[in-house]
């Protein structure tokens, strides 16, 4: 059934006027399924239903980046909608879908040579963060691809990959505070690409480049289900990007972040590969208003070639089972470092995850931060033998919370077949 816009064109016009945004059937599909009930956190109180109860005028099949913005409408639409994403849609790109770069959204008064002349610590210093002419043009710059490349989701939403091909690449899909009851299935999400990442030299003891965007940022929204999606950097890894001040020149932040109070998330299945800062939950020691938020369940997914952040959490009640990590600490691209990082009042309970990952010890599993303290871990496999994470780094079990949302939890042996076999986009068995 198709939309009708305007009755006395011919139906050429109609198509053309729609630009391919056309409604989908409502047949029974991933598009109408809900999280089940006891699935995660996302599943706590009302659950989470998406935009499974859209009438057939607000269910689309979309195939470029106007198309897509078009379908969900302002950050205010709360109606239910369900929007197939067919094919790839790039985000850099203007509304005739031709392909916009770093020319296309740099600042006239942006110059990366005078950037980094500006800003070189022999000069400017490595206690304050840059401030001036290049640093303001250069967010300019930045503030510029955002208004390209991130989109807000609104409440009562499914977005769900159509058949095993789709994909976005370049893009940021934002869950805002307000934002409730959402749904991302079977979408490969490549290179979330900034065109303009800071200098800090304050971040570290070194220094570090930093960027804006992620693949999915989930800032303050509550009930996200996000399963059976793929993650990665796609054809630009950092390490192809040189680097600066003797720091990778890094134009990729997370894949999936989750902070600002946000709550009831499930990731599932997802695979996330060839990345280095994969998952934030929390965005800072000083955020105190997260504490007793960003309760999130991650099962079932595959990390294969991440650096760290597999999630790096603080003040979350974070539930991490079946989980399957493959990777090594040589790898000259992403070299794994950690998985689990133990942040500020992180309450952590991990459960019959597997580690394949040579020469590696028990301890490194996880990076404990300031403020981390406590961690509840069974069942992990590392390298096919049985560790505890927590007592390797000497940490407390005592969490303060058991938890109840969940379907059965595989055998530590199993994981890995297991994950390998379903986890990521188009992985529907």
């Amino acid at each position: 059934m198709k939309k009708k816009w305007f009755s006395y064109v011919t139906a050429a016009a109609v198509a053309t006027m729609l630009v391919g945004i056309v409604p989908a059937t409502a047949a029974t599909d991933l598009g109408h399924q809900v999280l089940a009930s006891n699935d995660g956190w996302a599943a706590y109180s009302t659950g989470t239903t998406g935009g499974s109860t859209a009438s057939s005028s607000n269910i689309f099949t979309v195939t470029n980046r106007k198309q897509l913005v078009t379908a969900l409408g302002s950050s205010t639409n709360t109606t239910p909608k369900i929007i197939y994403i067919s094919g790839t849609i790039n985000m850099n790109v203007n509304d005739s879908n031709n392909a916009m770069g770093l020319n296309d959204y740099k600042d006239p008064a942006y110059d990366f040579n005078k950037y980094l002349t500006a800003y070189d610590p022999a000069t400017w210093g490595t206690s304050k963060v840059p401030s001036g002419t290049q640093e303001d043009a250069r967010k300019k710059s930045q503030q510029n691809q955002a208004a390209r490349i991130v989109i807000d989701i609104p409440s009562n939403t499914t977005i769900v990959g159509s058949g095993t091909t789709a994909k976005i690449t370049g893009g940021n899909f934002n869950l805002k505070s307000g934002a409730n009851n959402i749904i991302i299935r079977n979408i490969e999400f490549q290179d979330a690409y900034d065109y303009f990442p800071q200098w800090d030299p304050t971040d570290g003891s070194s220094g570090n480049w930093n960027s804006m965007y992620d693949s999915i940022t989930i800032k303050g929204a509550t009930h996200v289900w996000v399963d059976h999606c793929t993650f990665s950097d796609g054809a630009h890894p950092d390490s192809t990007n040189g680097t600066y001040f003797g720091r990778e020149y890094q134009h990729h932040d997370g894949t999936l972040d989750i902070s600002n109070a946000a709550d009831y998330i499930t990731a599932s299945y997802n695979y996330f590969h060839d990345h280095d800062k994969t998952s934030l939950i929390g965005s800072s020691d000083s955020a105190t208003t997260d504490d007793g938020h960003l309760k999130v369940t991650l099962h079932h997914n595959y990390y294969k070639d991440v650096v760290q952040r597999a999630p790096r959490v603080r003040f979350g009640q974070v539930h991490i089972y079946n989980n399957y990590y493959e990777g090594s600490t040589s790898n000259s691209t992403y070299p794994f470092s950690y998985a689990w990082g133990v942040g500020k009042s992180s309450k952590i309970y991990a459960q019959n995850n597997a580690f394949s990952i040579p020469g590696l010890s028990a301890a490194k599993i996880a990076s404990v931060f300031s403020g981390g303290t406590t961690l509840y871990d069974s069942g992990t496999l590392l390298n096919g033998s049985s560790v505890n994470v927590a007592s390797s780094n000497s940490l407390s079990t005592a969490v303060g919370w058991t938890p109840s949302l969940y379907g059965t939890i595989d055998a530590s042996s199993n994981v890995a077949t297991v994950v390998k076999a379903n986890a990521g986009a188009g992985k529907f068995q």
